[in-house]
């Protein structure tokens, strides 16, 4: 499951639609709306996406962890549009038989989305707002 979405994402839809009896483990990583970054006060986020590419880069990122881990399932959502503080803006759910694996799957596909998925962020704070790259 690939989803990209503007309405709030469903933790369970995610980590339901990575589920199988074959895995032993599940590994999840919610990324939530902080309400503050660099010693500013944020008061949302923005983000913008181009959607197809988005979505074939984010298949590319799970073919490669296929190819290094033995994953059974995989599923990720994430949110554009404006989010409130709190608010769920990617949630990645990886399966496999064992634990180890699962945590290194699951930690590459989000640190690799950051990196290449075109999705951009703006951070809204309080006087100002700012575009942030994945990795400054």
């Amino acid at each position: 499951m690939i989803e990209i979405t503007t309405n709030p994402i469903d933790r369970n839809k995610v980590i339901i639609a990575a589920e199988t009896s074959e895995a032993g483990a599940m590994n999840a990583f919610i990324g939530t709306v902080r309400s503050k970054t660099s010693e500013k006060k944020v008061i949302q986020l923005e983000y913008e996406c181009y959607e197809p590419m988005a979505i074939k880069e984010i298949e590319k990122i799970i073919n490669v962890a296929n190819s290094r881990w033995p994953i059974l399932k995989v599923a990720i959502s994430h949110r554009i549009g404006t989010l409130k503080i709190g608010e769920d803006a990617v949630v990645v759910a990886v399966s496999t038989a064992h634990r180890k694996e699962s945590f290194e799957a699951c930690q590459f596909i989000i640190d690799s989305l950051k990196q290449t998925v075109p999705i951009w962020k703006k951070e809204i704070y309080e006087g100002g707002e700012e575009w942030i790259s994945a990795h400054p």
